[in-house]
């Protein structure tokens, strides 16, 4: 029986992003009641349509560590940007955060052939620049995914199971995350599950991930926000060591 936490959320967004509902206040209430005892407050980066102004993230640092016992992470989901792997965010916003998320998003790079796509992904990876790919499995941006989860699992990359992705925007990708999940317990590349909550009710909903990770039996010790202390042990290995500033 895989001993599956998930006490962390690392992919959420409040209303700073336009098409999103809830303030961290919402976040932090709900929090206790989804089992969650850390999130990551991760809007849109500056180029999406619906992104806050850069600020947002720069002055996430006045964020409070703990808020009414829940730990609060800064961060991001910025943009891949094109084939070189660049991403929508400058060093003083990088300086501000504490996690970066990365994706595909359509109005700041159009899906492009699996070849493309795979090469603009695979460089954001190497780029040492990001923690978390998000949404991988994403019909609308097909990749090789072995060639990814392999490098991935080389650069210690954590790819996203999206829980979101199998009940509203991206439909149709249970295949492709089945794949990748498959494919990053043979080749030990680490999982990030995340709810990527619009609003506080879906904070820490994994239960469409949760089926298919167990399907696989991946290995909960390898999923980084398993617990509080398995997400500040990876980001203590890219350097950022944080867990001494939360009382958890």
């Amino acid at each position: 029986m895989m001993n599956y936490q998930l006490e962390v959320d690392l992919h959420t967004h409040t209303l700073a992003s336009d098409h999103a509902y809830s303030t961290l206040h919402d976040y932090v209430r709900e929090a206790p009641k989804r089992g969650i005892r850390l999130f990551a407050n991760t809007d849109h980066g500056p180029e999406m349509e619906d992104a806050p102004h850069r600020w947002h993230f720069v002055n996430s640092l006045t964020f409070p560590r703990v808020a009414d016992g829940v730990g609060i992470l800064r961060g991001i989901e910025s943009n891949i940007k094109d084939l070189a792997g660049n991403i929508d965010i400058d060093e003083a916003t990088r300086a501000s955060l504490d996690i970066i998320l990365t994706g595909f998003h359509p109005p700041v790079f159009a899906p492009q052939d699996i070849d493309a796509n795979t090469e603009a992904m695979s460089n954001v990876i190497k780029s040492g620049k990001i923690h978390v790919v998000t949404h991988p499995g994403n019909t609308r941006f097909p990749i090789h995914i072995e060639q990814i989860v392999k490098l991935a699992a080389q650069q210690n990359v954590a790819l996203e199971i999206n829980n979101s992705s199998f009940l509203y925007s991206r439909k149709g990708c249970f295949a492709n995350c089945l794949k990748i999940a498959q494919l990053a317990k043979k080749y030990d590349a680490p999982l990030s599950v995340g709810s990527d909550a619009h609003n506080a009710w879906d904070l820490g909903r994994f239960d469409k991930a949760k089926a298919l990770i167990t399907e696989v039996e991946y290995p909960a010790e390898r999923i980084i926000n398993n617990t509080v202390e398995s997400v500040f042990a990876y980001l203590a290995t890219k350097g950022i060591d944080i867990a001494h500033e939360f009382e958890l």
